[in-house]
């Protein structure tokens, strides 16, 4: 299913205020948060990945995550936000044609990361994923995620500082929100926030501020990142690890809530 260039204006909008993004890994997850309350749907690479028992960092071919985003689409009328990594090449003809096949099979938006690479290569990336939204006739929200903490790119004292000038050169370079996973400190987020003018998306990890402080600091997003995946395979772990003991279905089934009829709900979706 294309994406929808409504919908690509209204995941932009939905940055005027902090976004709150759980992320999921294929559609049942995604009709999941969306039936919680998720005003949009984000992907994540890692998740995505260990989902079709492949590691994260390109370990994933690029034709299972753009499968995986069109069956998103087909089960959810929400924006979606794909974790494109780092475009899945460094060819950046290469770039641009992935991420024209993830608009085409629904995506408004992307993560787009540096990693180790060079700084250079991931803005030559993001001006290639802008090129390609053109291409698409999407307005492609392009969250462009520096590992200046993450991966600890330089040393501690010199992080923020490294954070605000690859976020400049993210923003001239086309990028319409900068994502700086590991980030956590208060004044260190203020910095940022006030020294780059894009819209900040942080990863959601124990020492976070809370969300009304986050908000007061003017972060605009906030991703689960892997969290949300842990969670469901931890119960899923141990559920199964009770069951193996005594077979109990009373607390299995005791376990399942109150879910929905699954199969009446995608029976509609063709």
């Amino acid at each position: 299913m294309p994406a929808r260039p409504n919908d690509a204006a209204t995941f932009h909008a939905l940055h005027r205020e902090l976004l709150i993004l759980p992320n999921v890994w294929d559609a049942g997850s995604a009709k999941t948060i969306e039936l919680a309350g998720a005003k949009a749907i984000a992907t994540s690479s890692a998740a995505v990945a260990w989902s079709h028992g492949r590691s994260d960092g390109h370990g994933l071919p690029i034709e299972k995550l753009v499968a995986t985003v069109a069956e998103i689409a087909r089960v959810t009328a929400l924006p979606i936000t794909a974790d494109a990594e780092a475009g899945y090449a460094d060819d950046l003809d290469k770039v641009a044609d992935n991420i024209s096949a993830l608009i085409q099979a629904g995506a408004v938006g992307i993560n787009l990361e540096d990693g180790t690479a060079p700084h250079d290569l991931h803005l030559k990336k993001i001006a290639a994923a802008r090129k390609a939204g053109q291409r698409e006739g999407v307005e492609l929200y392009i969250n462009a995620r520096t590992d200046v903490f993450l991966k600890q790119l330089v040393e501690p004292g010199l992080q923020v500082a490294e954070a605000i000038k690859r976020g400049r050169a993210i923003r001239d370079a086309g990028a319409s929100g900068l994502f700086v996973p590991a980030i956590a400190a208060a004044d260190d987020i203020a910095q940022v926030v006030q020294g780059v003018a894009l819209p900040l998306n942080v990863m959601g990890r124990p020492g976070l501020p809370k969300l009304a402080e986050l908000k007061a600091l003017g972060v605009k997003r906030i991703s689960a990142a892997t969290a949300t995946y842990a969670v469901a395979m931890e119960a899923l772990r141990a559920a199964s690890a009770a069951f193996l003991v005594d077979a109990d279905a009373d607390a299995l089934w005791a376990k399942r809530g109150s879910p929905p009829n699954w199969n009446e709900l995608f029976a509609a979706k063709g």
